[in-house]
């Protein structure tokens, strides 16, 4: 059986002002049903896995959040960091603490705030990923593409192993341009990044130890006090240290040009929720393509206006007229409108405003 680990950190920048700091989007029931992104998450590892082995990285701020909407999941596995450190440090301090439990664990780690349209399918991709991570490969999962995307990393895909399905990675791309992004959609031998990864705890932490012995020596130091009286302070002392960078720069990159990497390719309607437009395509929408959030009282009147996304959220009426293809999020302390082709410009008003010091509103 597989641990299962769920990075749940970031902000959602791109999701504001629905998505703040205090409460991200992972935490938002953003699913189309009233379960959050995270119980989602955990609903759909439940055929991989146990609650027993499942286990969240979080920051302090949403830990009770956390624990409130997953009440099945015992108290330990609710891994917390002091600070963000990016997903590296994050999945690596996951993996340490398995390898106490379980040093010949299989571990699987998935982002908190993906939408999955068909989980069966992805359950099965995943279950494919396990019998690559068992041969000793570190795998991912990468997403069969569906357009020339511009705002995803890449998985350059190398020779078959075996009969397939599973495919050595031979590089990882970074987001490309946009005449670089139809070559590869057009290829046939590259899938999107969607940082979904399956290894051996044993084999992580050896490539993690040959890359990145400073994080290893850091993760190996928390660990080794982890559940005794000592383990804040080691925590508070140690995690700072540990350098700043995602799994797929820190460890993944250089494991592929070694020959470490193989990948299974998935279809199962995969989406990051990038974004309100986005979240708009995915959802279900009215006859008049209209997409509406939630069930907030008293809602939303909407009059001769097509392609709307409509997030009411601060219990006043939102009505429209007239009008097309805007996003419209109505929260307690600020509004958002803004055309839906321009929805990746939000996280710029975020930046401003912590510019300006407006942290009230990030």
């Amino acid at each position: 059986m597989l641990y299962a680990v769920i990075p749940a950190g970031g902000s959602g920048t791109r999701l504001w002002p629905l998505s703040r700091a205090g409460h991200p989007k992972f935490l938002h029931p953003l699913t189309g049903t009233s379960a959050s992104l995270l119980q989602a998450t955990v609903e759909r590892l439940a055929p991989l896995t146990s609650p027993e082995r499942t286990l969240v990285v979080t920051g302090a701020a949403h830990v009770t959040a956390v624990a409130r909407q997953l009440a099945g999941l015992p108290e330990e596995n609710i891994l917390v960091e002091p600070s963000p450190r990016d997903s590296c440090a994050a999945i690596a301090l996951a993996a340490a603490v398995i390898a106490l439990r379980d040093p010949d664990a299989l571990m699987g780690s998935f982002a908190a705030d993906h939408l999955i349209g068909d989980p069966h399918r992805w359950a099965e991709t995943v279950r494919e990923a396990m019998r690559g991570a068992e041969q000793g490969m570190l795998m991912t999962v990468g997403i069969t593409p569906t357009r020339a995307e511009t705002g995803y990393g890449y998985l350059e895909c190398g020779d078959l192993v075996g009969n397939g399905p599973m495919r050595m990675v031979a590089e990882f791309k970074e987001k490309p341009a946009a005449e670089v992004a139809e070559a590869y959609f057009r290829s046939g031998r590259h899938l999107w990044n969607a940082s979904m990864f399956v290894w051996r705890v044993d084999v992580f932490l050896a490539e993690l130890a040959r890359q990145q012995p400073g994080l290893h020596a850091g993760v190996t130091a928390i660990s080794a006090a982890w559940e005794t009286p000592e383990q804040d302070e080691v925590l508070g002392a140690v995690w700072p240290t540990l350098p700043k960078i995602s799994v797929d720069y820190a460890v993944m990159e250089g494991a592929a040009t070694a020959g470490r990497v193989a990948t299974v390719p998935g279809d199962f309607g995969w989406n990051d929720v990038g974004d309100f437009h986005t979240l708009g395509d995915v959802l279900p929408a009215d006859h008049t393509g209209n997409v509406v959030l939630g069930s907030a009282k008293p809602g939303v009147l909407l009059r001769d206006s097509t392609g709307l996304v409509v997030v009411p959220h601060s219990g006043r009426l939102v009505a429209a007229v007239g009008v097309h293809d805007l996003i419209v999020v109505d929260t307690p302390d600020a509004v958002l409108v803004c055309p839906r082709d321009r929805a990746q410009e939000v996280k710029a008003l975020v930046d401003e405003l912590k510019e300006r010091g407006e942290e009230d509103y990030v």
